[in-house]
């Protein structure tokens, strides 16, 4: 950057760098040391925090001095005005983005489709679309769990003539093909963007498919266009297993649904069961064959453990009257407690005796961390928990949520929110954006950051993180005392980062 002299030194000087300072950096430079400089990060950090008349003095002279401009709407309390307070939010349209600009950003819904389709140990996966698509999925699957490079993942990619006159000659082209090398089990047709745009009915492919060569054929849609995340991936690649379900005797046995991270029977949730002498179903998509998908409607009872299995367990209730119990990673005992009364009434078992130990456990814990975490202003991201289950639960340790971030909202959200509000109303804006969070945190001054955040920069700024991912191999009232120990390790911890940054 072309930086002129003499405004850079007037700057300094209007920033309260004292001229004594100043002459013996000249007089270094003079000397030959061209690293004699003001620190600019410092400087222009400073400028961002002034206000009024000032800032707007300071940015003219950034850019006498050969600066760009400064980014328009860069301004944590302007940022803060475009948001809505959860008060006012009544359908996710009501919930905006930080700015239009993401970064992170989100995840295709292909990669969730690809996810599942990687947790059925017999399933192929064909991804229909550009050789963009076909090269960001094949890196993503190049590992054991599918294979390698010449294991489950192949990719249609379509020309120029398949786009205009359509890729359905080209597509029972391919499948005959890949039937005769890899012969599958069940086949996830997953189509893409492009698909989605031309209009071929892969629906109909996918039964056509079906029929001609006797195994089940699943297409899966996942225009990344209508997506807020991969989650709508996951749930539809779930959703269309249902097609491979035959009726079955019910084996009292439970499926496990939607679990995406870990070993089942390393949670709580299966020791309970296990010690009940309760058998296990299907576990999808964590691990399962299609022949187990085909069976499941043996079962008891499905635990739906994420939203993403919620469709399927729905239909499977209305279908073949298999009840569910929605069994997500909760954090309040009392949630915990009561799912699991509903899970061993539907199992028609006595509730074991254990289960209201652990209650109480996590009532305890509960005595213990609330002096520290009283009053205590957090900025809630994104967790491997139930979001609004999750801060309901905090308010009544009696935290304060200043920012919730939300790609979902629905019915089933109400009698939370409603719990929040009674204590606090935050702002609430869709999530992986933490780029202009930067500037919120200089308004809001949050003591930690729940969700995925550059640490070492929230330390800087006096702010610890809270990062909740190993909740996700966790399965009932565990799930409430990580929860419990990692606040009060994020509250201790932010208080230290407030004395390094001199807060």
């Amino acid at each position: 950057m072309d930086l002129k002299e003499d405004a850079m030194w007037k700057m300094a000087e209007k920033m309260g760098m004292p001229k004594s300072a100043i002459e013996a950096i000249k007089a270094k430079q003079k000397n030959g040391d061209k690293s004699a400089m003001p620190d600019m990060g410092k400087m222009m950090s400073m400028m961002q925090a002034m206000k009024g008349d000032k800032k707007d003095e300071m940015r003219k002279m950034a850019e006498k001095m050969g600066m760009p401009p400064q980014a328009a709407g860069m301004d944590g309390n302007e940022i803060l005005g475009r948001l809505n307070r959860l008060s006012k939010v009544q359908t996710i349209k009501d919930v905006p983005q930080l700015t239009t600009a993401l970064f992170p950003g989100t995840h295709c819904p292909l990669m969730g489709a690809a996810m599942v389709a990687g947790g059925i140990n017999d399933c192929l996966l064909v991804i229909v679309g550009t050789d963009e698509c076909s090269y960001y999925t094949k890196s993503l699957t190049i590992n054991e769990r599918y294979g390698g490079i010449a294991g489950r993942c192949v990719s249609v990619v379509l020309d120029s003539h398949d786009v205009t006159f359509g890729s359905t000659e080209s597509m029972h082209k391919a499948f005959k093909e890949i039937v005769a090398e890899y012969q599958p089990k069940c086949v996830m047709l997953v189509t893409t963007c492009v698909i989605e745009v031309i209009g071929d009915d892969y629906d109909a492919i996918a039964a056509e498919l079906t029929k001609q060569y006797s195994i089940p054929v699943m297409a899966v849609h996942t225009e990344h266009f209508k997506c807020e995340d991969h989650f709508p991936g996951l749930e539809r690649a779930i959703t269309a297993c249902a097609t491979m379900m035959q009726k079955q005797e019910c084996d009292g046995s439970v499926n496990v649904l939607g679990q995406r991270m870990g070993n089942f029977a390393d949670t709580e949730l299966h020791a309970f069961l296990a010690a009940a002498g309760v058998k296990l179903g299907v576990q999808l998509p964590s691990g399962c064959t299609a022949e187990e998908i085909r069976r499941a409607p043996a079962a008891k009872v499905n635990i739906v453990v994420h939203d993403i299995a919620l469709p399927l367990a729905q239909a499977m209730q209305e279908q073949y009257g298999i009840p569910y119990v929605y069994f997500n990673r909760f954090a309040a005992p009392e949630k915990i407690l009561q799912t699991y009364q509903h899970l061993f009434n539907y199992l028609e078992l006595p509730l074991p005796a254990e289960i209201g130990a652990k209650f109480e456990e996590c009532k305890e814990m509960e005595q213990q961390v609330l002096p520290d975490v009283k009053g205590v202003p957090y900025i809630y991201g994104n967790t491997q928990y139930d979001c609004f289950e999750l801060n309901s639960y905090l308010c009544s340790l009696g935290l304060v949520p200043q920012l919730i971030q939300s790609n979902k909202l629905s019915e089933a959200n109400f009698a939370d929110i409603e719990s929040i509000l009674t204590q606090t109303d935050p702002y609430i804006c869709k999530a992986a954006n933490i780029a202009p969070l930067q500037y919120v945190y200089d308004v809001l001054h949050p003591l930690f950051y729940m969700g995925h955040e550059f640490g070492d920069r929230l330390r800087r700024k006096g702010i610890a993180l809270l990062h909740s991912d190993p909740a996700g191999k966790m399965l009932g009232f565990e799930c409430s005392s990580f929860m419990l120990q990692a606040v009060a390790k994020a509250v201790a911890d932010a208080k230290k980062f407030r004395e390094e940054a001199g807060l």
